[in-house]
């Protein structure tokens, strides 16, 4: 299956609501522990009843991650997120001293505590790669378990590689479609659905060199050419998806080149034996699932 970002699927209408929105963390910790977070990288433990972690995650700012957590908005957040901020009873945290520091910990927690609201990282999986290639004026993006002549490479990656892909796409598609906002975007991208293969059509001048920047490394001159190509956004969800995108991405990115620990345990290499590993086999992202 191909989806093609060219033009805008019509908007579709969305019924009023006219309640407010709810703010389940809010009501139970109080809005005093949100004024109280530090600015600082760290990781934050979500526990729910009988105290079990039921999420883990890291931030760059701790009081802007969690910040976001307070209005449980339908619209822009995914009902696995709303389901987990329905069961939150406590936030734990851990101040780091830097974000590879929060991204290492984060690491060490998911593998340990494997939390019920997480899916990247809880297990240690096969290798997976992020291919992509420009074919008359066009970016096709695609994940593959192994690497396909033909196609510029990035990886191995874990399975954070599926984020990773649907975070540049969104973010490629406000590059191309300022004027127009996320609510404008193919149906589904916005919660990371996409097909096997995502071809951009339309392509801005530096985009491909932009990607290959990113993708050898350079993630301060890619934050820098996101920044310029979107000054035209004007909607604070729009700017919050591009901030939070960015940081998936330059995460993501850094995490990989700095990557030590193999895919595979002994056990799993042993098992893998018997699979035949298709290299033409493309991930389609219906897996996606994020808390």
């Amino acid at each position: 299956m191909i989806f093609t970002i060219g033009t805008a699927n019509p908007v579709q209408p969305q019924q009023q609501r006219f309640w407010p929105d709810s703010r389940p963390l809010v009501e139970r910790l109080g809005a005093d522990f949100f004024r109280q977070l530090p600015e600082k990288p760290g990781v934050y433990l979500m526990h729910g009843m009988a105290d079990i972690v039921l999420y883990v995650g890291k931030a760059k700012s701790l009081r802007h991650r969690l910040g976001s957590y307070r209005v449980a908005n339908p619209d822009r957040m995914r009902r696995r997120q709303l389901r987990l901020l329905q069961q939150v009873m406590r936030i734990e945290l851990e101040e780091c001293s830097d974000e590879a520091a929060a991204l290492a910990r984060e690491a060490e927690l998911l593998r340990t505590l494997r939390p019920k609201f997480n899916r990247a990282g809880v297990w240690i999986g096969p290798p997976r790669f992020l291919i992509w290639r420009t074919i008359n004026q066009t970016v096709e993006l695609a994940i593959t378990k192994t690497p396909i002549t033909g196609w510029q490479v990035f990886g191995p990656c874990g399975s954070g590689v599926i984020y990773l892909r649907a975070a540049l796409v969104r973010l490629l598609w406000l590059v191309l479609n300022p004027s127009l906002g996320s609510h404008a975007m193919p149906l589904g991208w916005w919660h990371g659905r996409l097909g096997a293969i995502v071809t951009i059509n339309s392509i801005s001048q530096g985009l491909e060199l932009a990607l290959a920047k990113l993708l050898a490394g350079d993630t301060e001159g890619f934050i820098g050419w996101i920044g310029e190509r979107t000054q035209a956004l004007i909607h604070a969800y729009d700017l919050e998806t591009r901030d939070t995108d960015l940081e998936t991405v330059v995460t993501l990115v850094e995490a990989k080149l700095r990557r030590t620990l193999p895919f595979h345990t002994a056990e799993q290499s042993e098992a893998e034996k018997s699979i035949s590993l298709d290299p033409l086999v493309l991930f389609a992202e219906e897996e996606l699932k994020v808390p």
